[in-house]
Order: structure tokens, then C-alpha cells, then sequence
């Protein structure tokens, strides 16, 4: 997905405590530069600043990154070799973070009883597979039955 021009996210969304490859096609990859590193931090303070170093690919440059908790994902690019920056003519590049969606988890009341939810869900598939195994035996042996073709077909089983 582009979210801004020469810049790609492997995902629609970026979301907290997820990892996020960037791919890079700006101003420092038509230049031919070879040494690029995304420079970012999180929030507008930007917490936590690191530089990862860039892999060049003929679709530009490209890096992961993980997502922690935080409001905002800031980011610009530089190249050490020659000093030069693609940082958004100074404002940088900055997206949204969104929350994970709580209210989808599944809360156990039972803090002791780990295997809750397995059991659960267990017993569920396990019925839902002998109900399918039932209405296939149905379906398949109750014709042959009504007709005698099963009978005689277990009569000359025995005979032969």
C-alpha cells in the first residue's frame, strides 16, 4: 500500500506490537545512492530512535521494523555515504499507530484453568465432526438399505 509518494507499507494499516516492512523509492534511490538507513523513533517525541540500515532491491530500498505501543511511527531516510537526507523537506514522515481491537480477545475467568478455551473449542470440533460422519453414513448406506442392495452385497460377501 502507498501512503505517501515513493514510500510502501506491506500492510493496510500499521498497528502496535506488529512488524512493518518499508519499502523506499524516493529521491535517494533515483540517485543511485547505496548506503541507506531508515532513521525513527515513535511518538512526537520521537522515543526510541534507531537507524536500521536499508536492503536495496530493484523496487528500491527496503527494511523492517517493529511497532510497539505508540501514537505515531516518525521516520526519515539518509545515506551515510554522501550525508544527504530525504526527510519530507523537514516535516519527516509521520503515520498513525492504531490500538489493537481488545473487545475481539477472549477473557478466561478461570485464571487457574489454562486449558479452558481449548476444551471448548475441542468438544465443538469433535461434535461437529461425528454430526458430518452421521449424515454421511445417512446418506450413503439408509438408500442401500431401503432397497436391499446392502443386504445382499453383506450376503454375498459371506458366500464367497
Amino acid at each position: 500500500m502507498e501512503l505517501t509518494k515513493n514510500i510502501f507499507f506491506n500492510t493496510d494499516k500499521l498497528v502496535e506490537n506488529s512488524t512493518v516492512k518499508i519499502s523506499y523509492t524516493g529521491a535517494l534511490f533515483q540517485n543511485g545512492n547505496n548506503d541507506v538507513y531508515l532513521h525513527y523513533g515513535f511518538n512526537s517525541n520521537w522515543d526510541g530512535v534507531s537507524d536500521v540500515k536499508m536492503e536495496k532491491t530493484e523496487l528500491g530500498f527496503q527494511a523492517e521494523v517493529n511497532l510497539p505501543t505508540a501514537d505515531t511511527f516518525n521516520f526519515c531516510f539518509n545515506d551515510a555515504e554522501t550525508g544527504a537526507w530525504d526527510n519530507n523537506n523537514g516535516q519527516n514522515y509521520t503515520f498513525s499507530i492504531e490500538k489493537v481491537e481488545n473487545t475481539l480477545l477472549v477473557q478466561d475467568t478461570d485464571k487457574n484453568d489454562f486449558l479452558t478455551p481449548t476444551k471448548h473449542l475441542r468438544k465443538s470440533y469433535i461434535w461437529t465432526k461425528k454430526i458430518k460422519l452421521a449424515v454421511y453414513k445417512i446418506i450413503t448406506y439408509l438408500p442401500k438399505i431401503i432397497s436391499g442392495n446392502y443386504k445382499r452385497k453383506v450376503d454375498n460377501e459371506n458366500n464367497g
